[in-house]
């Protein structure tokens, strides 16, 4: 078994774990480990500001992000503008406002890693929990379907997330829309494995035995009891998910098959225009550069912390 489904097996046991000791809950202990974390409060903070800015950058941006200042640049030439009082982080290659773009493209890097996202959340929490529906209720049929689904999903988990969005993306043709696409295909499996995980270790659970020795349907049992108390680790993934999403969109931008409207800010895009200046202006490439490590650390951080207040072996 390989190391990505190790982890993500363990993540989905996480939930089904108590504490042994009376009081809080643990969802309740989780949170009060989360709000004593320095790790939870740095990327909560990188997050915060991330999306106030992805939501009203167009409306604070000092200039317009398309508008070239003509007579400024000289390519020919070598001859960039820097940073400086009209233009705090300089002009891009066709002089258009480096600040400004950075401001604008945070809402188009967010809304693919969200959309991307969603996808991959939706559709693997779609496949996971009825896999793990049918291996927990379903008796021998179940099995068999839980088989089948699942050595699939560990062919596709096999792969290099970044390389199966590549493929996907190479199939569907350069568009936004593809990059969102490409993205979420590539989230599905480790959302379908880590909630089949997670509803195996709650079935198990003594309100799932009290439930059925009560009679209870098998239907009710999963959608009103189990299903809700295993999407706990899947949130947590969400959150790392968002992260590898913005790293993954903007290295199909970097690739030539994300939005094919170039004048349109976009920190993958702005990336790959700036490559070829590295050399006498690689401040136009370290500024979106910079953004996208920044905005992907910040969740990575909420994430990890989510999931170690999550954990039972990391508590004092």
């Amino acid at each position: 078994m390989s190391t990505k489904t190790t982890k993500i097996d363990r993540l989905a046991e996480l939930t089904a774990q108590r504490e042994s000791t009376a009081g809080a809950s643990l969802w309740t202990e989780a949170l009060r480990r989360l709000r004593s974390s320095k790790m939870a409060l740095i990327g909560g903070v990188i997050i915060a500001v991330f999306i106030v800015l992805a939501i009203i950058g167009p409306w604070i941006a000092p200039h317009n992000p398309i508008l070239q200042w003509r007579g400024e640049v000289f390519l020919n030439q070598n001859i960039f503008v820097g940073s400086r009082s009209e233009n705090w982080l300089g002009l891009d290659h066709l002089g258009r406002d480096q600040f400004s773009r950075m401001l604008v493209g945070a809402r188009q890097t967010l809304l693919v890693g969200i959309v991307a996202t969603l996808l991959g959340f939706t559709a693997g929490a779609l496949i996971g929990g009825l896999s793990g529906a049918a291996l927990a209720f379903g008796g021998k049929i179940g099995r068999r379907i839980d088989t089948v689904v699942m050595r699939f999903i560990d062919m596709v988990l096999a792969l290099p997330s970044l390389l199966l969005a590549v493929s996907i993306a190479a199939i569907l043709g350069q568009s936004l829309t593809t990059v969102m696409i490409a993205v979420g295909v590539a989230q599905i499996p480790i959302f379908a494995r880590l909630l089949r995980g997670s509803m195996l270790a709650q079935s198990n659970s003594d309100y799932v035995l009290a439930a059925r020795s009560l009679g209870v349907r098998r239907r009710r049992i999963v959608t009103a009891h189990v299903l809700p108390n295993s999407l706990g680790p899947v949130i947590v993934q969400s959150t790392l998910a968002l992260a590898t999403a913005i790293i993954e969109a903007a290295a199909l931008s970097y690739l030539g098959l994300g939005n094919p409207d170039a004048a349109q800010p976009e920190w993958g895009v702005m990336l790959v225009q700036a490559q070829p200046y590295f050399d006498h202006a690689p401040m136009m490439a370290l500024y979106p550069a910079l953004g996208i490590i920044i905005t992907a650390l910040g969740f990575t951080l909420l994430g990890e912390a989510m999931r170690e207040a999550l954990d039972p072996k990391l508590r004092s």
